[in-house]
């Protein structure tokens, strides 16, 4: 069915400390989930533009990842990189189901 987006389920919420991101792989993508201080959850490509580092890894608040190779900053919505510079990465539509991550690519 082309051009129907379908959830994904891709782990558990409790695989991610509050705080943190991990990394899934999902359809040959690797994608960071977060989860954040007040129990949402963000997803977005897990590989910065720049040189290819783990966003995962990166420092995280309620908004922002920052690449945690040479600082590149990325909203966690919109995907953009928040100095101005033209990098920006995917953010996917995520949430949490019964303790379940879902993911829509």
């Amino acid at each position: 069915m082309s051009g129907v987006e379908v959830g994904i389920s891709i782990g558990r919420v409790d695989e991610i400390p509050v705080g943190e991101g991990r990394t899934f792989a999902v359809d040959g993508r690797q994608i960071a989930v977060f989860r954040l201080r007040d129990g949402s959850l963000r997803a977005i490509d897990a590989v910065c533009p720049h040189r290819g580092g783990p966003l995962a890894d990166g420092l995280a608040d309620e908004a922002v990842v920052v690449c945690p190779l040479h600082g590149y900053s990325f909203d966690m919505v919109t995907g953009t990189e928040v100095s101005g510079s033209s990098l920006s990465i995917a953010s996917h539509p995520v949430e949490a189901v019964h303790g379940t991550i879902r993911l829509t690519l």
